[in-house]
């Protein structure tokens, strides 16, 4: 006897555009709000011509993975050029939260749920988030006067008539493109690590397998942006300049306790800093990326300034150890120890490979006149911060195999504690 065919929820069947537009309307609204509270920390409110909410669109836009172009006009005489890569991941996660609750809401108290509908759901979003992005992709565009300053430049600038500018645009259709790759990479996430998420029958053999882990490298990454925060608010408490620290948190928390993760797996990555730049990050990282060289990033080089980055690989071992158990008890008891040890490799390995590809940062600008570039003032700088990918994989492989076994054990204990005598 077949099972019966899932129908639609009246919640999705009737009002889905009605809650469509609302999930939509709050993931912008709690964007853009983060961002723009990180970016007055950051001192960006007091920019001219009012540009600061198109800087705010400019930043969620590249929050979901959109792509904004900067460039420079300077006359015949002069050359500008720059360009940035990066993604705010503290306004990326508040736009996720929100889109995720608000999918999954009209979903809840289900096991099942048919492809077409799940299908309908999600497209409905998705057009209404298309239409979204694209109006604030039109918005996040900005021109901006560059002062030459006092030097050789502003001088020969001055004698040349030379004004340059520098701006920024959001390119729509990558924006859209991109922006619904983000979508979809929230979306299935969500039906995948929430436990009372419904899924077509033809995917109900999956869950045993995935949703435990992918449960786990949610809580993983969630509880690293947790002990970064309480970190950041301690340090903003106890040294000064409190702006500075939340313009991190606001922005860049999860850029920076994801690196940090990585690092205290034994990951390196190569960075560079160079100039004036106006992006939030600590001190020690400032200190051992600013050098002439593009620089070598791992617990070693920290620790050579710091030595309490060796606690990283302590940390990190407890967190894996936790996210380890995590799985093994929200998996099947018949599952052997071998089994939860691979598929935390899989999913470490996967994770990594995720915070290797949203952490990379590539940012720079720069203006030469005549051929004279940046003498006698600040106007180049270069922000650099690349992963070495595959030993970064290859140490989430190492790391997955032997905290998924050791976790699995003591889950195993519980379990058996936890069970009835036999009569």
């Amino acid at each position: 006897m077949s099972p019966p065919r899932p129908t639609a929820a009246p919640a999705t069947r009737h009002h889905g555009w009605v809650q469509a537009v609302a999930t939509v309307l709050a993931a912008l609204l709690a964007m853009g709000v983060v961002a723009a509270l990180g970016l007055w920390a950051a001192g960006a409110a007091g920019l001219p011509d009012n540009a600061f909410p198109r800087v705010v669109a400019a930043t969620v836009v590249t929050a979901v993975g959109g792509s904004v172009e900067l460039s420079g006009n300077a006359g015949v005489l002069a050359e500008t050029h720059a360009g940035i890569t990066v993604i705010p991941l503290s306004v990326t996660l508040a736009g996720a939260f929100v889109v995720a609750g608000g999918f999954l809401r009209p979903l809840r108290h289900r096991a099942v749920a048919g492809v077409r509908e799940l299908a309908g759901w999600a497209a409905r979003i998705a057009v209404l988030w298309l239409l979204a992005l694209t109006g604030l992709a039109l918005g996040a565009r900005q021109t901006f006067a560059v002062d030459l300053g006092d030097g050789v430049l502003g001088a020969l600038g001055g004698l040349f008539g030379a004004e340059p500018e520098v701006g920024f645009t959001a390119q729509v259709p990558l924006t859209v493109l991109f922006g619904l790759l983000w979508l979809a990479g929230v979306l299935v996430p969500a039906l995948l690590v929430a436990s009372g998420a419904p899924l077509p029958a033809r995917l109900l053999r999956c869950r045993e397998p995935v949703r435990p882990a992918a449960y786990a490298m949610v809580v993983l990454l969630l509880a690293c942006v947790v002990v970064g925060l309480v970190v950041a608010l301690v340090t903003a408490t106890t040294r000064g300049h409190p702006a500075d620290h939340f313009a991190v948190i606001l922005l860049g928390l999860p850029n920076l306790t994801w690196l940090a993760f990585t690092i205290g797996l034994g990951a390196t990555w190569h960075g560079r800093v160079n100039g004036p730049f106006g992006l939030p990050m600590p001190h020690l990282l400032d200190q051992v990326l600013r050098t002439p060289d593009v620089s070598t990033l791992n617990v070693g080089a920290l620790a050579e300034h710091d030595g309490r980055v060796w606690w990283l690989v302590v940390v990190d071992a407890v967190l894996l150890l936790g996210a380890a158990f995590l799985m093994a008890v929200r998996s099947p008891a018949r599952t052997p120890a071998w089994r939860h040890a691979l598929r935390m490799a899989v999913a470490l390995v996967l994770t990594v490979l995720t915070i290797c590809a949203v952490g990379r940062i590539s940012a720079h600008y720069g203006l030469s006149l005549l051929g004279i570039g940046s003498v006698g003032g600040n106007l180049s700088g270069e922000l650099l911060l690349v992963p070495r990918l595959w030993s970064a994989l290859g140490l989430a492989a190492l790391w997955g195999l032997v905290t998924g076994f050791l976790g699995a054990l003591p889950a195993a204990w519980v379990r058996h504690r936890g069970e009835a005598p036999s009569s």
